[in-house]
């Protein structure tokens, strides 16, 4: 039985960055890849946490926009208690209006009457919609037909877009993330939802194996993505669709060349504060 990350205690990090733009972005990009599980957006910066068994510290100092001369970037750490998680959360997160017909809400905000209403609470795993890469996959989703469809969400995180899936017609999804708190919420959050249909899996691309989908969402980071470009293409069937997100717009040509090579073509993109959300079609 594995350890409940309930248990586990979280340093916080209020970063206040000047200037705030591009630099907030690069911050969390950074931070994700050393790390870092979560990250509230705030009006000065990014309040990041990160496990207190991490030696945080040093992750800190492989950080490169740290000593970046042109941004000026300050921190105060904090000690999270798990008990005290919901109320952290809680002061920082708004609901978001994708299109206005999706919502993405806590259970403690009052409902608004759109197309599609979903419930979650994020703890600490990533896609609450307020970060570019998931409001862009959400705006992707809601401009498809997953009537039907068998749909993989990979990087699920809290599980927001594999329930819009479903919301949106999938016949069945697939939500595998490799971090263990992501698959806990993601289940609560499933269920919250009543999405029936949505499979939270723990793990990464080995998951992948002798498994075929229609419609693929991967909204990870550039690297990983690189890396398991060629595991989606055997996944995905011949005319399927597959969305990327996660990466900036100076890395859209090395996704697309990646892509490219095991004949996923390009179709079209969407850019958000200099992320990328990108829409493929397999050949």
């Amino acid at each position: 039985m594995s350890h409940s990350v309930t248990d586990q205690i979280y340093i916080e990090y209020q970063f206040t960055i000047t200037p705030l733009q591009p630099w907030n972005d690069v911050l969390i990009a950074q931070l994700g890849e050393a790390g870092f599980e979560s990250f509230v957006e705030t009006e000065t910066g990014v309040t990041g946490y990160v496990l207190k068994s991490i030696d945080s510290d040093s992750i800190l100092e492989s950080v490169d926009i740290l000593k970046n001369e042109m941004v000026d970037i300050a921190f105060a750490k904090a000690e999270i208690e798990p008990t005290n998680w919901n109320a952290e959360w809680e002061k920082n997160f708004n609901p978001i209006t994708v299109d206005n017909r999706c919502e993405v809400r806590a259970p403690f905000h009052e409902a608004t009457g759109v197309e599609y209403d979903i419930v979650i609470e994020p703890k600490m795993s990533f896609g609450t919609g307020h970060h570019q890469t998931t409001h862009m996959m959400i705006q992707h989703l809601l401009n498809e037909d997953l009537s039907d469809l068998k749909v993989l969400d990979m990087g699920s995180g809290t599980g927001v877009l594999g329930i819009l899936a479903q919301m949106r017609g999938a016949l069945e999804v697939d939500a595998i993330d490799i971090d263990t708190w992501c698959y806990e919420n993601a289940i609560e959050n499933v269920e919250r939802n009543n999405a029936d249909n949505v499979n939270v899996i723990l793990g990464g691309a080995e998951q992948l194996e002798n498994k075929f989908y229609d419609f693929i969402i991967a909204n990870i980071n550039r690297n990983i993505l690189l890396q398991d470009i060629p595991v989606y293409s055997k996944c995905l069937k011949s005319g399927g669709t597959i969305l990327f997100s996660g990466f900036y717009t100076e890395d859209l040509e090395l996704i697309k060349q990646a892509c490219n090579k095991v004949s996923i073509q390009y179709d079209s993109h969407m850019v958000r504060d200099n992320w990328v959300g990108l829409k493929m079609i397999k050949n």
